[in-house]
């Protein structure tokens, strides 16, 4: 197996008992797992309640994935999915947010009139 077909796998929801060992065996039902690592908070090392599961055979990751998520661990419902890049998560958030607030290329302060004449600027509000 080839470092380029490893999946990163992401666990959130998760009780700040929960250990990597517990993670670890968990999705080794499913598959070989090569590395698993819950994230903590920098200054107080305090668990941040999510963690990434990294399986080198994609197939046995997608069966951990769908056996996993919704799965219970220390009273709580884990979320269990792929990890997303940072421009993935990043292109998520604008979509959510309504994207951007004009489309590129159009002409920002202007709005459209409807007897097609080009409207006078804004003014500034000092």
């Amino acid at each position: 197996m080839g470092q380029h077909s490893m999946i990163k796998i992401y666990v959130g929801n998760l009780s700040s008992d929960t250990t990597e060992d517990h993670l670890r065996d968990l999705f080794a039902q499913h598959g070989n797992v090569q590395e698993a690592y819950l994230v903590n908070e920098r200054g107080t090392q305090k668990p941040r309640g999510f963690a990434f599961v990294m399986m080198p055979e994609p197939s046995e990751a997608k069966a951990a994935i769908a056996a996993l998520n919704g799965h219970e661990i220390e009273g709580q419902a884990i979320v269990v999915s792929e990890a997303r890049t940072k421009q993935q998560e990043r292109q998520k958030a604008r979509e959510a947010s309504g994207g951007p607030r004009h489309r590129p290329g159009s002409r920002r302060g202007f709005s459209a009139r409807a007897d097609g004449q080009r409207p006078r600027p804004r003014r500034p509000r000092y």
